[in-house]
């Protein structure tokens, strides 16, 4: 499967200012978030296209409008899965409820998550159990390899081990022994 994380943030920018949580709910990208991501979907354009079937994308808006421009150049459908989002840390891991969701993308289908569907905070190994279960999850898939999974730096580092940047593609194999299996395969530079 491959793993994006989603591009710079507002949260990203005034956190990389001053690290000091700036109170920022469920932040949106940039316009350097919207190139990174752009530049991650035509790499994966050339380089991986023909092997991928869907995206599985966190209900932030950060990854959801990540997910919208791959979707756009990869013309992929989404799908919304709540396991692969943010470690629970920062105010901008509170998200958007699922009304406001659906309003601001009826194409997607949001109906299976609570209305308030973020947990409080969460600790690392947490983290660590839900990126593991995940991964177990998507091992026991046929179509894994077809996946093409936007989430985010906290869910990547315990998926993975790997701490990267915005907009960062990882390969990785879930049927390997956790942590293992995942490589970096392009850093856009924007």
């Amino acid at each position: 499967m491959i793993l994006v994380r989603h591009g710079q943030s507002e949260f990203n920018v005034r956190f990389a200012q001053n690290p000091v949580d700036p109170g920022i709910r469920d932040p949106h990208l940039t316009e350097i978030g919207r190139r990174q991501i752009a530049a991650a979907a035509a790499f994966i354009a050339e380089t991986h296209r023909d092997g991928l079937r869907r995206i599985v994308a966190s209900p932030y808006s950060r990854t959801l409008q990540s997910a919208a421009i791959l979707a756009d150049a990869l013309d992929l459908p989404v799908q919304i899965d709540a396991d692969i989002r943010e470690h629970a840390h920062f105010t901008c891991d509170i998200g958007t409820t699922r009304t406001e969701l659906l309003t601001q993308w009826p194409e997607l289908d949001f109906g299976h998550l609570d209305e308030e569907w973020w947990p409080g905070p969460e600790q690392e190994h947490e983290v660590d159990r839900r990126a593991i279960a995940y991964r177990q999850r998507m091992a026991a898939t046929e179509d894994w390899a077809e996946a093409l999974v936007v989430t985010h730096w906290g869910f990547i580092r315990s998926l993975t081990g790997h701490r990267v940047k915005n907009a960062t593609v990882l390969r990785l194999d879930p049927t390997l022994p956790h942590p293992a299996g995942a490589e970096v395969v392009c850093v856009p530079d924007v």
